[in-house]
């Protein structure tokens, strides 16, 4: 598969795409606080538009280990004049979050991606995604939720238990009527996983293409990354680059991060230097 169907665009997955990270939040666990308001998340929005980021990406309730939850309400207070000012940018919009209502809400905007790090389990939002008929959706694997995930998570194999959620996620939308091309799949480094984890998963993502969608994945600043250089969260951009770089040598087709420019540079140098893997396609 070659091209993500999203409610305004067709995106061309021939090429890595750079999802720029837009945290409308006070509690985010690398940029909290940075761009909390309407104002300065649009300006951020812009700014990275300019840097070359290709998606959009705007959520307004942090995911970080132990984060507060938020009602429908609040979180839609947060993102929704982000939303309309970044849907004026000429490149496709991601709302993430987990919440029915905010998808609701987000569709009837005129949102282009659903980003879900739950894959889409809170009641009714497959329903809600299947009836809007074109928008794209990121399904993601998480063991547990936010508050708790990091409460010493197990698998039997990390692999093969990602691999089997994430087909039944994916499955269960196309069983509703959704078109497989609106469909992408995140392993969700970082979300309900040891260090361990994380790099056992990281070394075999390549696997996970072989379940026949593209692959969108967020390493950006992560404690994995400082657990392996011994570098504080703001202190891990040429990690962040070398992982995102890494990640697409494993067949991402989306990287998800927060340093857009530096990472889109990242990209034009293993361009130039032939180490962009060709995309392997989808059923």
């Amino acid at each position: 598969m070659t091209t993500w169907q999203t409610t305004r665009f067709q995106i061309d997955l021939s090429r890595p795409k750079v999802m720029g990270i837009v945290n409308v939040t006070p509690d985010s666990f690398s940029d909290g606080g940075t761009h909390a308001d309407a104002r300065s998340g649009l300006a951020h929005c812009e700014k990275l538009v300019r840097e070359g980021a290709d998606i959009l990406d705007i959520g307004g309730e942090s995911t970080r280990p132990g984060a507060p939850t938020l009602t429908v309400d609040e979180e839609w207070q947060r993102v929704a004049e982000v939303l309309r000012g970044a849907l004026t940018l000429g490149v496709p919009v991601s709302i993430d979050t987990c919440k029915t209502g905010v998808i609701q809400r987000a569709l009837d905007l005129g949102v282009d991606i659903v980003n879900d790090v739950r894959a889409l389990a809170d009641a009714g939002a497959e329903e809600r995604v299947a009836a809007h008929g074109a928008c794209g959706v990121c399904l993601m694997h998480m063991q547990g939720l936010p508050a708790t995930m990091q409460h010493e998570p197990v698998y039997t194999d990390v692999v093969a238990d990602v691999r089997a959620f994430l087909a039944a996620r994916a499955g269960a939308l196309v069983a509703r009527g959704v078109a497989h091309d609106r469909i992408t799949l995140d392993p969700g480094y970082g979300f309900g996983k040891t260090p361990a984890h994380n790099l056992t998963l990281w070394r075999a993502q390549a696997s996970l293409l072989d379940l026949g969608w593209p692959l969108l994945v967020g390493w950006s600043r992560k404690s994995t990354l400082g657990h392996v250089t011994g570098r504080p969260v703001e202190e891990r951009l040429v990690a962040s680059v070398a992982a995102a770089l890494a990640s697409i040598q494993r067949g991402a087709a989306i990287v998800r991060v927060h340093d857009v420019a530096a990472t889109v540079d990242g990209i034009k140098i293993w361009d130039a230097a032939g180490l962009l893997p060709p995309q392997k396609a989808g059923r």
